[in-house]
């Protein structure tokens, strides 16, 4: 029987501070081992409200500071200073509120678009959609000067079905002397989407944020939902949870095996790992209905249709240990992976990075361990390498893939082992939630979980009437984009769409 709290925190307890404080407050956090997770803003009518959360390196530790911002006065100071990813929070915040960072070091726009009209700002309540203007506003890029310096432009619009960003080089001969890259452009309004909607109505669309993380993003949802309204998930169902979050790892984690041995050269590899793919996505289907697991969160719990089989899930992993000894016993794949884009730790560290890419670089971090909201036992390993490279990226994936299996397998079996109940029964989606919040006043929780490609943060705010009145949402991939450009740094051309793959991040999750 777990023995985790129903959520990965303490609750939320929020300290005031005004403008003044704001640096040297953030700063004490960050000093004493603090992660800035997010930063939300909040269009709260006759003033703006800023929300700087704060995750602890000890289990369930989690502050809050808020600032409150005069409507007349819409400014804010910059923590771009003492936290990189501050400052892309911010640069994010004006966008999309309009409230200006004071003293930041890179005050270009982030997530606007060239053809939105200036002083259109979509987050706010009274924002209705303008008639657009020409996409006049080119987006200044670093141009690097001398000798036999040249530029290459690749994307937006990629071969095949990827997602749209823009990568500009600057090379002599095929070395990558600086990279510079352009994303957000496929905002979706995401976050606005939420705003007023019942909480069951937000699952789905919280399982659309991005993809490939249907359980991740959907689980910080309800959590988060659940943390706001006092909701505990029985024990039974957050194992449920926990097996789902690595069901998902697992077939994320086999195509990035296969597609890093297929951009060395190495397709029959690849090949293999589609068929394991295909293997896990129809066990998938069996767990939950659906192939990439949609359908089965819940506010309050968790449907499963069945149990995966435990002897199929060691067949695959047997099998994906097969390929990855196969892929690094190949001197060529070898040498390609080898000392290609490395990733410091230094500035991993940084730069705020999360999951795989930072266990990559030798970070000992992972929210199973650091917020758990189910006890995994013995079964959990967090797995680092230190040579931040493509190679440590690889073998990092490769090695979750086992230790994801042993937990699936654990989880089964304790599953298993408890009282009947565990699949079968449908339950509405808002079954368990009130149909108003406690006392009528807005309550607010949040949602830490790690997703396959890191730690996934959603932070929801509800009204008196129980409907959403903010969510915010943080994929990994928005601390993680930053990332490639230091990686990339004197590495060859040819090599750019393997490290890119050995990266993986996503678009959709970054530009929501």
């Amino acid at each position: 029987m777990s023995n985790a709290r129903p959520h990965s925190h303490a609750p939320l307890n929020p300290l005031a501070v005004d403008r003044d404080a704001l640096v040297a407050e953030a700063t004490k956090l960050l000093d004493a081992g603090n992660r800035l997770a997010m930063i939300s803003c909040h269009d709260d009518g006759d003033q703006r409200r800023v929300v700087y959360t704060f995750t602890g390196d000890t289990v369930h530790e989690v502050t809050e500071l808020v600032v409150a911002v005069p409507a007349e006065d819409e400014w804010i100071p910059s923590l771009a200073s003492v936290s990189y990813p501050a400052g892309n929070f911010e640069r994010e915040m004006r966008d999309l509120y309009g409230l200006r960072p004071g003293n930041h070091p890179q005050p270009h726009r982030l997530v606007r678009h060239g053809h939105w009209p200036r002083g259109w700002y979509p987050m706010r309540r009274d924002a209705v959609a303008p008639p657009f203007e020409p996409d006049t506003e080119s987006f200044p890029f670093l141009e690097v000067e001398g000798a036999g310096v040249f530029e290459i432009a690749v994307g937006p619009v990629h071969a095949g079905i990827i997602e749209p960003g823009h990568f500009r080089f600057s090379v002599v001969g095929e070395t990558i002397i600086r990279m510079e890259a352009r994303q957000w452009y496929m905002h979706r309004g995401i976050e606005k989407l939420f705003e007023g909607r019942t909480p069951a109505a937000g699952i789905e669309l919280a399982e659309m944020i991005t993809g490939d993380t249907t359980v991740g993003h959907c689980l910080a949802y309800v959590m988060a939902v659940e943390d706001a309204l006092g909701i505990e998930v029985p024990d039974r169902e957050r194992l449920q949870r926990a097996l789902l979050l690595e069901l998902e790892r697992l077939y994320n984690h086999v195509t990035d095996l296969g597609a890093l041995a297929n951009d060395a050269g190495f397709a029959v590899i690849d090949s293999h790992a589609g068929r394991l793919r295909e293997a896990l996505l129809r066990i998938n289907k069996g767990v939950t209905g659906h192939r990439l697991l949609r359908g089965a969160l819940t506010i309050g719990g968790t449907t499963l249709r069945g149990l995966p089989d435990r002897a199929a899930l060691r067949e695959i992993a047997d099998d994906v240990a097969t390929l990855v000894a196969i892929t690094l016993d190949h001197a060529i794949v070898r040498d390609r992976f080898t000392g290609t884009a490395v990733l410091p730790e230094s500035q991993a560290r940084t730069l705020g990075t999360l999951g795989f890419l930072a266990r990559a670089s030798g970070i000992h971090t992972d929210a199973r361990r650091d917020h758990p909201f189910v006890d995994l036992g013995d079964t959990i390993d967090v797995v680092t390498e230190t040579g931040g490279d493509v190679r440590a990226r690889y073998l990092v994936r490769a090695r979750e893939f086992a230790v994801s299996t042993d937990i699936a397998i654990d989880l089964v079996d304790r599953l298993s082992g408890l009282a009947t109940g565990a699949a079968g029964a449908e339950r509405p989606r808002d079954a368990r939630v009130p149909l108003a919040a406690p006392e009528a006043a807005t309550r607010a929780g949040l949602g830490l979980v790690e997703g396959w490609r890191g730690t996934i943060c959603h932070r929801v705010e509800l009204g008196p009437d129980g409907r959403l009145t903010r969510t915010k949402v943080v994929d990994p991939s928005f601390f993680n984009w930053p990332t490639l450009p230091i990686a990339l740094s004197d590495t060859i051309v040819p090599d750019f769409p393997l490290a890119n793959k050995s990266f993986n991040q996503s678009y959709a999750g970054n530009d929501l």
